[in-house]
């Protein structure tokens, strides 16, 4: 099989693409300062993966499915806010819970626990109302042939890391570390040393002044807590193959 190829859009999303196959986790594009793309630049896309409600993180995700006709995987609530956005379960939706996955031709996207609060936050964000949340989790990608990829979306360390290691396998570990609403360089640090992968890219940083993150510091760090595992430094936009 091709090789996979992992593109850091800015912030915290992230496409993944192989074999013809387009995978977006956390779109948000049109409004964040970071992004490398637009909505109006997705041209295919096959899944749509939210980790959960904030507005940096749902983003685009119901224009995309819509302009697409790729599938939404998602909690049950997120799904259900999405019914009320026009999309349905069962057709453009499918929700799934911790420890559940889909199956689709040639790879499979279970999903995993985090550590993060979350309501909907949706159109809310902007006129006021925010819809009840279920929490956030993260998603591991298995390709048929290809690497295992997890996508922590917002977390902070947790003591389910070592099951998602156990379990899974990662060869690439996408984790958030801006350090404000998630993992800082040492947290992420000790996290790659709980899940173990091959390399580790780190998002959710350098959009906003008060969400940074100092590569070589963590590099360092992981040196001491995880050595062999492989910092990828990459800028929104760029890609990683593996």
């Amino acid at each position: 099989m091709e090789k996979t190829k992992i593109t850091w859009l800015g912030h915290a999303s992230v496409l993944v693409e192989f074999g013809g196959k387009a995978i977006y986790f956390d779109p948000w594009l049109d409004d964040n300062p970071a992004c490398s793309m637009k909505k109006k630049d997705v041209k295919k896309a096959t899944v749509v993966c939210a980790t959960h409600g904030h507005i940096d993180h749902i983003g685009d995700s119901f224009e995309i499915v819509r302009k697409t006709g790729a599938k939404l995987i998602c909690t049950p609530e997120l799904g259900f806010y999405a019914d009320s956005k026009g999309l349905k379960e069962g057709k453009e939706v499918y929700g799934l819970n911790t420890g559940g996955s889909w199956k689709s031709d040639g790879f499979r996207i279970t999903m995993v626990p985090a550590a993060h609060t979350s309501e909907i936050m949706g159109e809310g964000w902007v006129s006021g109302p925010i819809q009840p949340g279920s929490g956030a989790i993260g998603f591991v990608l298995d390709i048929e042939g290809g690497p295992t990829i997890y996508f922590s979306g917002d977390t902070g360390v947790c003591a389910d890391m070592t099951l998602i290691r156990d379990l899974y396998r990662p060869k690439v570990a996408i984790m958030t570390a801006g350090g404000k609403y998630n993992m800082g360089y040492r947290e992420a640090a000790y996290a790659a040393s709980l899940i173990w992968p091959e390399y580790l890219i780190p998002t959710h940083y350098g959009t906003f002044e008060d969400q940074k993150l100092d590569l070589d510091q963590l590099e360092k760090e992981m040196k001491v807590r995880a050595p062999g595992v492989k910092l990828v430094r990459i800028k929104p936009g760029e890609n990683f193959m593996c």
